[in-house]
C-alpha cells in the first residue's frame, strides 16, 4: 500500500450523504486532510464515483472509490470500470459494502482487477464464513462488520469483545498479512480506540462523520484516540 496509508487508519466512507456530495465532498474531504496533516494520522476518503476527480484534484489524502464492477472494458453500459476511478484520481476501492454486495465469485474478480489495475482493494465482510472465504482471497484489507454490529446502533465499545476479536483471529489466520479494519458500529473516538484495542489497524467510517455539524472536531477526536493507541 502507499505510504501514505499506514495504521493507524480512518477511512470516511461518503456513500450518497448530500452532505458529502459535489463542493460538500471536496469541503467534507478537505477537512479530512487537514485532520490528517496535523495528526499524522492515516486518513482516506470514498466519496461517489461523480466526486473522485473532484476531490482527488483538492486534497493530497487518499481517495478511495466505493465500488468496482468485476468486469473489463467493453460494453457495460452502467457498470463501474476500474480503469475509470483510478483515471480519476482514486487509488483504492472497497469491494462488497453491505450495502453493495457481490457474489464471492465476483469478490475474487474484483480483488484481482484492482490488483492488476494497481488499485488497493478493501473488501468488506459481514460474518465469519464471509470473512474467511475473503481474507482466503488476499485483498490488501478486510473490512469486519459483525452481524451484531449492523443496523444495531450498537458500539464496538459496548459489543462483545470476542465476536470481533474472533473474527479478526479467524481472518489473519488465513491471511497473515492482511490489514484488518472494523466496518460497523463506529460513533466516536472510544469506538476508534476499542476497535484498535481489540487488534483491528483502524475503522471504516460514515455517518458519525459525515453528517455531523462539526466533521472537524470529530475527526480530530478520531485521530487522537486512534493515534494514542500506537
Amino acid at each position: 500500500m502507499p505510504l501514505k496509508i499506514q495504521a493507524p487508519i480512518i477511512l470516511v466512507n461518503f456513500k450518497t450523504y448530500l452532505e458529502a456530495t459535489g463542493r460538500r465532498a471536496v469541503k467534507l474531504a478537505k477537512v479530512a486532510d487537514r485532520v490528517s496533516r496535523e495528526t499524522h494520522v492515516s486518513i482516506c476518503v470514498a466519496p461517489q464515483f461523480t466526486d473522485i476527480a473532484l476531490v482527488a484534484r483538492e486534497v493530497e489524502i487518499p481517495v478511495f472509490a466505493q465500488h468496482i464492477d468485476p468486469i473489463k472494458p467493453g460494453s457495460h453500459t452502467g457498470y463501474v470500470l476500474a480503469d475509470a476511478v483510478k483515471e480519476a484520481g482514486a487509488v483504492g476501492t472497497l469491494i462488497n459494502h453491505s450495502e453493495r454486495q457481490l457474489k464471492l465469485s465476483e469478490i475474487d474478480a474484483a480483488i484481482k482487477i484492482a490488483q492488476e489495475k494497481g488499485l488497493i482493494s478493501l473488501v468488506c465482510a459481514n460474518n465469519h464464513t464471509t470473512s474467511a472465504a475473503v481474507a482466503a482471497l488476499r485483498p490488501d484489507i478486510v473490512a469486519v462488520e459483525p452481524p451484531e454490529l449492523i443496523g444495531t446502533g450498537m458500539s464496538v465499545s459496548k459489543a462483545k469483545p470476542e465476536v470481533i476479536e474472533s473474527t479478526i483471529r479467524l481472518v489473519r489466520e488465513i491471511n497473515p498479512t492482511v490489514t484488518v479494519l472494523c466496518g460497523a458500529g463506529v460513533s466516536d473516538g472510544e469506538d476508534v480506540a476499542a476497535a484498535l484495542r481489540l487488534g483491528t489497524d483502524g475503522v471504516l467510517v460514515a455517518s458519525a462523520v459525515v453528517k455531523a455539524k462539526d466533521p472537524y472536531r470529530v475527526l480530530l477526536n478520531f485521530a487522537e484516540k486512534a493515534k494514542a493507541q500506537t
